[in-house]
């Protein structure tokens, strides 16, 4: 029996959790808030996975009158309605939602930079 014979054993893979069906972008138990580099030192925030119950629309219409910025409602096949915000909004938007009561602390998941 030579060295080759062996079985290698199997080894982690830490792109599996990602890689799930449950898990990432289309999870509905966390609100994701995310920043996404256009040109220059332009930058968009994009919230995702707020409960349809909610007027996103109304949302959107109260996070640009707080934060001086513009926005728009899109409508993504994965991932449903998709909230887009003009600037690095993230910590804005994150304590706008825990205060207005829409999302705990615990369910907002901060991603970028």
């Amino acid at each position: 029996m030579s060295d080759l014979d062996l079985q290698i054993p199997n080894a982690f893979d830490p792109f599996a959790e990602a890689n799930a069906e449950n898990s990432g972008a289309g999870t509905k138990d966390y609100v994701h808030i995310r920043i996404q580099q256009r040109n220059g030192r332009k930058s968009l925030t994009t919230v995702q996975g707020l409960k349809k119950e909610f007027s996103y629309n109304k949302i959107l219409k109260d996070l640009k009158k707080e934060f001086c910025c513009n926005g728009t409602v899109v409508q993504v096949s994965e991932l449903g309605q998709v909230i887009q915000l003009q600037g690095d909004q993230r910590k804005n938007v994150s304590t706008f939602l825990v205060q207005a009561g829409v999302v705990k602390k615990e369910h907002i998941k901060i991603h970028g930079f």
